[in-house]
């Protein structure tokens, strides 16, 4: 079967929401991360759609969709991952979202647990204060006016040039290739924008400031998958651990050699793990409680 993951649009709210959509089966969300948009699930994408029916959104501000002044927050983005599965009539899915994404996805399954058959943490932010030194110099006031000179179109074609000249001499890798493009995408002043809003409303310069460790026992009902890279320079795979305690049941995958883009690094394990995981669990919608049932037993 060919599946075609080209991109499609829709109207949200008066505003352009980018995605790509492939294959048939039970759903499956995949959410990117902060300066990524759906083609960062294009290594992972033709297998799953053997299976599912996976659904890959541009977040506001982000790739294709739109750029718009406003509200950039997890809960702004988790409420337009709603909507957009209103739109398609797609009426639950295994959530899985990467870095930010894994944020807007705990968001998801706290403020819409109806949405949520499982969720699937790779990378994800939100599970502690530690975060790389760059992203925390990017929230700085001065980083507005340096970033234009630092992500600048002349230095993004060189990165791009020196990428293609390494690919054909075999010595870059997919991890390499996944940074240039979310560097060369930050060329753009609008996914600059994009990007700094949408960083600032969970990153400081001491670190992250939005945690969902007190709230992950809202999630017990749930199956859940933690994957992360061995070698993540970007969120410590330590926090994987706290996730994994914080959750009751949770599956914990931590990939050998893979830095903070696993779903890029090892495509093929990634999808294995995660297509064992949804094959081996019932959907949190068989078992679900309402959020007030879950805070009553937790009070």
């Amino acid at each position: 079967m060919t599946t075609s993951f080209s991109e499609r649009s829709v109207t949200l709210h008066g505003r352009q929401v980018t995605y790509r959509r492939g294959g048939a089966g039970p759903a499956v969300v995949l959410i990117h991360g902060l300066a990524g948009n759906s083609a960062t699930w294009r290594l992972v994408m033709p297998a799953l759609t053997e299976h599912f029916d996976v659904i890959a959104p541009d977040l506001l501000g982000h790739g294709h969709s739109a750029h718009p002044l406003g509200d950039y927050s997890l809960g702004a983005h988790a409420s337009g991952v709603r909507d957009l599965l209103a739109v398609l009539g797609v009426r639950s899915a295994t959530i899985v979202g990467h870095s930010f994404g894994g944020g807007v996805a705990m968001q998801l399954a706290y403020q819409h647990p109806e949405l949520c058959d499982r969720l699937v943490l790779v990378g994800s932010g939100g599970l502690g204060r530690e975060v790389s030194l760059l992203l925390r110099l990017c929230t700085l006031p001065i980083a507005d006016r340096l970033m234009p000179l630092v992500f600048s179109p002349t230095l993004a074609a060189g990165g791009r040039s020196a990428s293609k000249y390494l690919r054909r001499r075999g010595l870059s890798s997919p991890m390499v290739g996944e940074y240039l493009r979310a560097y060369s995408s930050l060329a753009a002043a609008q996914n600059r924008k994009g990007f700094v809003r949408t960083m600032r409303t969970v990153i400081d310069p001491r670190g992250q400031t939005v945690s969902a460790l007190d709230r992950l026992y809202l999630a017990a009902h749930l199956p859940a998958l933690i994957v992360w890279g061995e070698r993540d320079g970007i969120i410590p795979v330590r926090h994987a651990d706290a996730a994994h305690e914080a959750i009751p049941g949770s599956r914990l995958e931590i990939l050998a050699g893979s830095g903070h883009f696993p779903h890029i690094d090892q495509p093929a394990v990634f999808v294995a793990a995660l297509e064992d995981f949804i094959a081996t669990t019932v959907a949190g919608g068989a078992q679900r409680r309402s959020l007030s049932d879950a805070l009553r037993h937790a009070s």
